[in-house]
């Protein structure tokens, strides 16, 4: 399995058949100027809430790849009044999909989308594919309800929101890899604007310092999971 990351919370999820690219937000993103979107295939797109940071390739790249959104059911309304068809939305719960089960999950956060209409509840997602288990968190605090997690999973890889002031911050992520009982932590929602930058050499130390793995790959970096 192939993990490759595309900047702020960008990232793809490549299976042995499937390609996965969650909250796609990379043509304004001036750190990720070097990808190319006219390149990038995808099967299934998912999205954690309706924030530009999130979606601000959505509609183009639903529309490139034909990939399935899934999504909770307002992000849903909303990129159907632009004309995408192949959608699945979700709540918090489980479905079967045809490469694995996705569990969309609780996230602390705020939610609108890029006109202002309501964009519904911001959501994580834990996937089961290749005989791996995966917890991306979307943007959120420091919550109990990660607790829960580890009851459910036993989790191969999380990823984790770092930067701070909108979502946890590495203290934060750090007690987070606690609560979920997962020691490699990619990091994610960081250094794209002055808020959010973090010193990632502190960052990889404070992970190391609790036992765990932080990754950090660069932007357009592909890693095996």
């Amino acid at each position: 399995m192939k993990y490759t990351y595309y900047g702020q919370s960008s990232f793809l999820i490549e299976t042995e058949t499937t390609k996965l690219l969650f909250d796609p937000f990379i043509s304004e993103n001036p750190l990720a100027k070097e990808i190319d979107l006219t390149k990038i295939e995808a099967d299934y797109i998912l999205v954690s809430h309706g924030h530009g940071d999130h979606v601000g390739d959505l509609v183009s790249l639903a529309k490139q790849t034909k990939a399935t959104i899934i999504a909770i059911p307002e992000v849903i309304a909303w990129v159907t009044k632009q004309g995408i068809e192949n959608v699945h939305p979700m709540n918090f719960g489980k479905f079967k999909f045809d490469f694995g089960t996705v569990r969309m999950v609780w996230a602390t956060h705020s939610a609108g989308l890029p006109d202002g209409s309501y964009g519904g509840n911001p959501a994580g997602f834990v996937l089961e594919l290749d005989n791996k288990q995966i917890y991306f968190a979307g943007d959120t605090g420091l919550t109990l309800e990660m607790k829960l997690l580890a009851d459910l999973y036993k989790l191969d890889y999380a990823i984790l929101p770092i930067g701070g002031n909108y979502t946890m911050d590495i203290d934060d992520a750090v007690i987070a890899a606690d609560y979920i009982n997962c020691s490699k932590i990619i990091g994610v929602h960081y250094d794209t604007f002055p808020v959010i930058e973090i010193d990632s050499k502190l960052a990889i130390e404070s992970f190391k310092r609790a036992q765990k793995q932080l990754l950090l790959p660069a932007i357009g970096e592909t890693i095996s999971l």
